[in-house]
């Protein structure tokens, strides 16, 4: 198993920036990729970045290219999120997530997820 431990959330206003971080341990060799999906009330879960290890290479949903930049340091098991820009409709749960095995973009494919960090973007 993996665990993955989310931080820095928050409430900010529309314009700010963001940096949420993800701890991951466990069997953590066996993860090929780390990334974040959000979900909002009321709307479906939604993928918005992921770091493959080999490469390493980076993908973005189209509502976050530009904005949104995914780091990580596979030594450390740790994957970031920097969030530039934020608007209202970038609130949401975010969910750390990781990969045994990457097909693609997809919030429905991952194998390992945390418990969340709410970020809530005012107007």
């Amino acid at each position: 198993q993996v665990q993955l431990v989310e931080s820095g959330g928050g409430l900010v206003q529309a314009g700010d920036s963001l940096r949420l971080s993800c701890a991951a341990s466990g069997r953590t060799f066996a993860t090929v990729t780390m990334g974040w999906l959000r979900q909002a009330p009321g709307r479906e879960r939604e993928f918005v970045a992921a770091i493959t290890w080999s490469g390493p290479r980076t993908y973005y949903a189209d509502s976050v290219k530009g904005r949104f930049t995914i780091s990580g340091d596979d030594a450390k098991n740790t994957v970031y999120l920097q969030m530039n820009s934020l608007k209202p409709e970038d609130t949401a749960v975010y969910y750390c997530t990781a990969w045994k095995t990457w097909i693609g973009p997809s919030a429905y494919t991952y194998d390992y997820w945390g418990q969340g960090t709410q970020v809530t973007v005012s107007s």
